[in-house]
This record gives structure tokens, C-alpha cells and sequence, in this order.
């Protein structure tokens, strides 16, 4: 069995390194080619060109880079037909791939086409599940309320389960030595401060987020912080909250930040999927963000879904909290901290949520890379 497989992200690169070590225990002899980062390299795919080239988002990124990314489209469109695969599979990053595979079936309709991730048309721009539907034939969801979606606009599609469920996660002993290494109390508060994790969200989000938790810290005087980060904005991270009055734990290192998750009281965290890694954890959260006034009032007027938390979508609950836009401001967020602080009911009834949330997303069943392994094989049979 002979498969091409893309990747133009990281996460994309951790799927794809799962989904290609599941497929390698359900087939033996079967061979990879494509583009890919670490995880597909770790599995046998040797990465046609560096998978960073495809990293790029926004306009002013893109447009300096139009003209080569054009050429690695056409590129990787030729190697897929000289090669004739049994299955091209591509992982999230559409812009790239469906032009790829525009490419790809306008001269060979028949070649079968798997897309791993399906866009969220179940929240905006619906229209994207139709477009993809003309060069994709089988769809892989993270959620388990995607396939309908899908299934209406032409595709077959399988729930897979959600990567989240598979994530290591500190114990409670390594969190209790982050604690004790941090001098923070057993009896003190500890809240993880999660920002983004682009330097734009946090650039709009931090002042607010740091003057959140000092009026908390007002009426909590022995509060700690937290503040999780990711390379590319770390540096950027630190420096912002050099300024703040009380200065916050900084990590960025996985074993602390997974021993940070699990060690924290409560999260204040920017919408996005860091919600299921806190429901992973059973952290509670209240979740905030804003844009400038133009995008969120184009983006608001798209939306057809009243809350953007996936954790309250896939529970269907509505137990976290949300600030957004015009409401993501510092007092309404501290008074809801403070609440979920206080109250032993509201933090019971997140916590049934997010136990609900990580059931429907697989936890405790196969890996999703197994998963979505015996979808692609799956529809290859039928096919």
C-alpha cells in the first residue's frame, strides 16, 4: 500500500505521525511519501521539502511567500500523479491542500482523497464543506458532531476521536511538587493564565487578562499565577509580564506545563482548543477574548453557533463561561473567577461536563491515530 500524506502544521504533524503508526500496525508493507514534520519523519516519511515552508497565516505572511508556495503546490501535485498512490491523505492546512488536489483530480478524478480535520462549518462559513466536497472524497472529524456536516455536502466522514484524550498528563504528585517548588501553598489559589498562544492574542489579551487577576487578587490576596507559554511568543511573554505589578510563574517547558495544568485551581484562559486540554485536567475555566471591533463584528454576524467554548458544544452544556468582544472586560471576568472560586457547585458542574466532553471525544477507548487509521482503510474497502 502506497500513501501520500501532508502536513503543513505541527498539530497536523502530530496527527499525521499517529494516524501513519496506525496504519503501519494495521498494515505491514505499506510506504509513505509526502510532506510532513518530526512525528511523520519518526514514522518512515522522508519530507519531500521542510513542512515549515507551508507555516504561514495571514495575508502579510502569505503574500511575500505567494509565488513559492504556488510552486509547492504544482510541485507536490505532479509528485502525487507520477506516484499514482492508493490514497492521498492531507492533514488540516486547506488553503495548501485542496489546491493540491484541485490539481490532482482535474487530471485524475479517480485518485481517492482522504482530508483529516474537518473545517467547522457547524460554526461559520458553511460553504467550506461544499468547496472541499469537489477534490475530497472521506473526511476524518475530531468532534463527534462533524459527520453530519460533512455527509450533507457529498463526503463520507467517521468520528475519530479528538488527539486531546491521548495527551500526556502530569500526576498528581508531579503536581504537587510543582506547587512545592514554586512555594505555593496547598491551601493557596493557583491560576493558570493562558493568553493565546499567537503574539497578537496576546498582545490584546494580556493587560486585560493581568488586570482580571489583580482584582481578583484583591479579594485573594494569597493568589498565585501561572502563565504557560509556547516558543514562538515566550520571549514576547516575558517581557509583558515583567511590567505587571505582581510578577507570574512563567513556564514553557511541557513537563511544567503539564504539571502547571494539573496543579492549578482555575484557568483564565483565551477561547480555542486549550479548553480541552483544561477539561483533560478537569481545570475549571472561564474563557475570554476579543478582536479588534471590525473582525469581531464581521466574525460575530457569521457565527451561527452561542458559544464558541468546545467544551460546552460537545457536552451541549453551557456550564463555561464565556467573555467575548464587547463583555471581555477585566470586571465582569474577575467577578466570575472569584465566583467559580466560591462556589463548590459550579466548579461540580464543569467538572460533569468536562468528564462528559472527554467521554464523547474518546478518552479511554482507542487512540484516534488507530482510529482514524481503520477509517482510511475502511473507505478504501468501500471505494
Amino acid at each position: 500500500m502506497r500513501v501520500f500524506v501532508i502536513a503543513g502544521e505541527p498539530s497536523g504533524d502530530k496527527l499525521g505521525g499517529a494516524l501513519m503508526a496506525g496504519l503501519k500496525s494495521l498494515v505491514p508493507e505499506i510506504s509513505f511519501t509526502g510532506i510532513g514534520g518530526v512525528h511523520m519523519e519518526e514514522e518512515g516519511l522522508r519530507s519531500r521539502f521542510p513542512m515549515e515552508e507551508l507555516s504561514v497565516m495571514g495575508i502579510a505572511e502569505i503574500l511575500p511567500k505567494y509565488r513559492e508556495l504556488k510552486r509547492r503546490i504544482r510541485e507536490t501535485a505532479e509528485a502525487i500523479l507520477a506516484e499514482a498512490p492508493d490514497v492521498v491523505i492531507s492533514i488540516d492546512s486547506p488553503d495548501f491542500c485542496l489546491r493540491v488536489h484541485k490539481i490532482v483530480k482535474a487530471t485524475r478524478p479517480a485518485q481517492k482523497v482522504v482530508h483529516y480535520v474537518a473545517p467547522s462549518v457547524w460554526a461559520w462559513r458553511a460553504g467550506r464543506a461544499a468547496k472541499m466536497a469537489k477534490t475530497v472524497d472521506h473526511v476524518l472529524a475530531l468532534l463527534p458532531f462533524e459527520p453530519p456536516y460533512m455527509e450533507a455536502a457529498g463526503m463520507s466522514c467517521d468520528f475519530v476521536g479528538h488527539p486531546v484524550v491521548t495527551e500526556p498528563r502530569a500526576t498528581a504528585e508531579e503536581a504537587a511538587a510543582f506547587r512545592e517548588t514554586h512555594m505555593i501553598g496547598p491551601n493557596q489559589p493557583l491560576v493558570l493564565c493562558l493568553p493565546g498562544s499567537r503574539k497578537s492574542e496576546v498582545a490584546r489579551l494580556g493587560a486585560r487578562f493581568d488586570e482580571a487577576l489583580m482584582q481578583l487578587r484583591d479579594r485573594e490576596p494569597g493568589l498565585r499565577v501561572v502563565v504557560p507559554t509556547v516558543r514562538g511568543v515566550s520571549k514576547f511573554v516575558r517581557q509583558m509580564t515583567a511590567r505587571w505589578p505582581v510578577a507570574p510563574i512563567v513556564v514553557e517547558a511541557s513537563e511544567d506545563k503539564r504539571a502547571a495544568f494539573a496543579a492549578a485551581d482555575l484557568a483564565l484562559a483565551a477561547s480555542g482548543t486549550v479548553s480541552l486540554e483544561l477539561a483533560a485536567n478537569r481545570t475549571p475555566m472561564v474563557i475570554a477574548y476579543d478582536a479588534s471591533r471590525i473582525t469581531w463584528h464581521i466574525v460575530w454576524n457569521m457565527m451561527k453557533i452561542d458559544t464558541v467554548t468546545l467544551v460546552n458544544l460537545v457536552s451541549d452544556t453551557r456550564q463555561v463561561p464565556e467573555f467575548l468582544g464587547p463583555n471581555c472586560q477585566p470586571r465582569l471576568i474577575s467577578e466570575k473567577l472569584l465566583q467559580l472560586l466560591e462556589d463548590r457547585e459550579a466548579r461540580a458542574g464543569q467538572i460533569a461536563a468536562m468528564e462528559l466532553t472527554m467521554q464523547r471525544l474518546g478518552e479511554g477507548g482507542d487512540p484516534p491515530g488507530l482510529r482514524a487509521a481503520r477509517s482510511v482503510l475502511g473507505f478504501l474497502d468501500r471505494a
